[in-house]
């Protein structure tokens, strides 16, 4: 059977997240669609359980990486892995279900009804995080507004619940994209708008995780503030 849709599902040290996140996208897919659990060499073993649950499932299919090199080339290797095949559509979710997997139909829906990114929102009408604090709210909120002032009019752009119409991954320079923390989610994004494609926020409600580490760190929080000028810099030099 053909295979319309891809699930990009980047994985390091998520063992007790990647076989009930797995589990639940298998609920919500189709028969048309499946998993690629991008693996950067996790040490508690999640690529060898993914390997396991592959060949359970059916549907899994795992991109074992020799190292983590951060979330943005774990993204760029799956997405080159999808595009190998005849799929239409790919999405990105994180697996620590702070995005969840019942959502992943309006996802693709909002995609066939026109769009060529759809982005799972906190920040539109319906949209929530319910689990955050005021501070951590407040600083969230500042950076999207920051990145809306310098960037591009989406009210989430470090939004990482996305799914792409094949030919946007084709047509943005995934080469160019360096990228490594979640400043991935804005360039990405951003180069999708500077292509002329179409964006639909899509609202979500984002929870935190319950289960493993947080990869949050203040290197990933700098590089996103740093490569929003850059990429408006670029952007004006006619470089994007």
């Amino acid at each position: 059977m053909d295979v319309r849709l891809v699930v990009c599902l980047p994985t390091y040290n998520e063992r007790d997240n990647v076989e009930p996140m797995l589990r639940a996208l298998g609920d919500v897919l189709g028969d048309d669609g499946r998993v690629l659990v991008i693996d950067d060499a996790s040490p508690d073993g999640t690529g060898e359980l993914a390997d396991r649950l592959g060949r359970e499932l059916g549907f899994v299919d795992v991109l074992h990486r020799t190292r983590k090199e951060g979330l943005g080339p774990a993204y760029v290797a799956g997405f080159r892995h999808a595009l190998g095949s005849d799929v239409e559509l790919i999405l990105q979710m994180d697996c620590d279900f702070s995005h969840d997997p019942s959502d992943v139909p309006r996802l693709v829906a909002a995609v066939e009804a026109g769009a060529d990114l759809a982005l799972g929102s906190r920040y539109v009408r319906g949209g929530s995080i319910p689990s955050w604090g005021v501070i951590r709210r407040g600083i969230s909120y500042g950076a999207s507004v920051y990145t809306r002032a310098l960037l591009m009019p989406i009210r989430d752009p470090t939004g990482g619940f996305k799914c792409y119409r094949r030919r946007v991954l084709e047509t943005i320079d995934l080469d160019a994209v360096a990228s490594k923390g979640y400043a991935f989610q804005i360039e990405t994004t951003y180069r999708t708008l500077r292509a002329g494609f179409t964006v639909v926020e899509v609202p979500i409600t984002f929870v935190d995780r319950e289960l493993g580490g947080s990869k949050m760190s203040r290197a990933i929080v700098l590089e996103a503030a740093w490569k929003v000028p850059a990429l408006r810099v670029a952007a004006l030099r006619g470089r994007l």
